[in-house]
């Protein structure tokens, strides 16, 4: 981390887990047991029907809300889907777009890319997921693919609203799995990331993005691979579903910086 040029962010991403009571009762918890230090943001994605109870839950406190997808469109017949003005209006600072469990179900880069500058003109904040396969790694094109996610999902987006974007990088064989990348694997991947947005967008810039780790970080792991200068905090899949742990990983993220 380097707390001078950018933010920390530990965000949780809940995927299809908790109800809206279930949610009360996390949050309840969660509250009496926050760190109290200021150097991380901390923010919760959660299951849509889950969005007004944790914004509710939360309000007087400093955590953000996100949600863990949302449509390109900003309304129309598009039946099942949530437009980015209608998270806004519930609350919403974040959102989710391209995790590979989306792309799984056939999103594509220019699906990414769409949701990105709806969710930009929306005033949402981006959490935008890159990551390689386990086969793509093995062949040795991982900062390929990466810097072809990465330009794909920034395409477009002007420079006064690149700051707005996180990138988080979710290597899909580490996603629930218990796999975790090392953290020098894990700091060469996002230091690459960061590579391709100063090509794109300069020096300054790139120092200023937040880019986050998002495969198997756990209260175990958290400490050493958020130590890395590259790894600006993480996207916290399971561990965040428990409050004892998702609070360990904030306290690993409000770990002393050199």
């Amino acid at each position: 981390m380097n707390r001078k040029y950018r933010k920390t962010i530990i965000a949780g991403n809940w995927k299809m887990n908790k109800t809206p009571s279930e949610t009360k009762e996390f949050m309840t918890e969660f509250k009496s047991i926050m760190p109290k230090g200021r150097w991380c943001d901390v923010a919760l994605c959660v299951p849509a029907v889950c969005i007004p109870m944790a914004v509710r839950c939360m309000r007087e406190t400093r955590v953000g809300i996100g949600a863990e997808n949302c449509n390109a469109n900003a309304s129309g017949a598009y039946t099942g889907e949530i437009a980015a003005n209608m998270l806004v209006d519930a609350g919403c600072k974040y959102v989710i777009i391209g995790h590979s469990e989306r792309r799984a179900m056939g999103e594509t880069d220019a699906d990414v890319n769409a949701k990105v500058h709806a969710a930009l003109k929306a005033e949402l904040m981006p959490i935008v997921c890159v990551g390689e396969t386990l086969e793509q790694r093995d062949l040795g094109i991982t900062e390929d693919w990466i810097s072809m996610q990465v330009k794909c999902a920034l395409h477009g987006v002007p420079e006064e609203k690149i700051r707005k974007i996180v990138v988080a990088y979710e290597p899909i064989w580490a996603i629930g799995t218990g796999k975790t990348a090392t953290p020098e694997q894990a700091e060469e991947v996002c230091e690459h990331i960061r590579t391709v947005i100063r090509k794109l967008y300069g020096a300054k810039i790139a120092r200023a993005i937040s880019i986050l780790y998002g495969g198997s970080m756990n209260e175990k792991n958290a400490f050493e691979l958020l130590a890395q200068p590259d790894i600006d905090g993480g996207l916290i899949g399971g561990a965040s579903l428990v409050p004892e742990k998702f609070v360990q990983i904030i306290e690993a993220a409000n770990q002393p910086t050199v």
